[in-house]
């Protein structure tokens, strides 16, 4: 976590970042385990989508989660990061913890977790990196939790481009109220807010297409079920801090020709021009 979204050479350093898919005894819980070092030192922006990260820096073992604003972050240069992204919906569950609990940005693990958090960075600080998202992901199996499997749906049925939470609380087999009560305790955020980070991803994914021109901002709005181009960049803006053609442009610039699989679109550089 915390690298750009596409790697660049800078006077002679190079960002790395790789995903890996996470064992599949832990698929209902993990998205992802990732690996990744800063070529240089940069600020960075992670955009919100609704999941939590565990995060080990060399020196500490974090939680981080983004729904509603993008997180700035200051990374230093030849920083190595290693981490385990759960499932949006799972880390309540994991973390024993409701999300809104947690404050803004990085949470000490050890602060909720005591004494099991602060072995686990002992035991992190001490192994091989490659084995150190192993220990990450032993120390998810560990917990033995199982998220509900209401909210995991919900979540699922809230990324579709055009959706209804009344739809959605049928679908799953609760009402809407009850709906928003789950929602809020497993992400922090309700079903409208959902939607508008789940969808808000989706526009992420579209971006390699708008910097080859082989889509419009227009076209991408109307596939995506926004009311228009200008309702596409409200959302924008309030989810990244940048216009949807300020993400593009981004998109553009750190282009390279050897983007690795499975880069991760919510992080960006945050040298970019801002709103527009």
């Amino acid at each position: 976590m915390g690298v750009p979204l596409r790697p660049l050479a800078v006077a002679g350093a190079r960002s790395v970042y790789r995903e890996v898919a996470p064992p599949p005894a832990l698929a209902g819980v993990l998205t992802c385990g990732w690996h990744g070092r800063t070529g240089w030192a940069r600020p960075l922006r992670v955009l919100p989508d609704g999941c939590a990260d565990l995060v080990w820096d060399g020196t500490a073992l974090t939680v981080v989660a983004t729904v509603g604003a993008p997180l700035r972050l200051w990374l230093p240069a030849a920083e190595t990061r290693v981490g385990v992204r759960l499932r949006c919906g799972a880390a309540a569950a994991v973390l024993g913890t409701p999300m809104p609990e947690l404050p803004a940005g990085a949470t000490r693990l050890s602060d909720l977790w005591g004494a099991e958090a602060r072995r686990a960075e002992e035991a992190l600080a001490a192994a091989d990196p490659l084995a150190q998202r192993g220990i990450l992901e032993k120390l998810v199996a560990g917990r033995g939790v199982v998220p509900d499997r209401r909210v995991l749906a919900a979540i699922d049925a809230l990324g579709r481009p055009s959706v209804h939470a009344t739809d959605v609380a049928a679908e799953v087999g609760v009402s809407e109220r009850a709906l928003r009560r789950h929602l809020v305790h497993a992400v922090g955020a309700g079903p409208k807010q959902v939607h508008r980070v789940r969808r808000f991803q989706l526009f992420l994914r579209r971006l390699e297409l708008l910097a080859n021109r082989r889509t419009s901002l227009a076209g991408v709005a109307a596939d995506l079920g926004y009311a228009d181009q200008s309702h596409l960049g409200r959302d924008c803006r309030r989810l990244s801090g940048s216009s949807p053609a300020a993400l593009v442009r981004v998109a553009e610039k750190f282009q390279t020709g050897d983007v690795p699989p499975g880069h991760d679109q919510r992080h960006v550089p945050s040298d970019d021009p801002g709103p527009l």
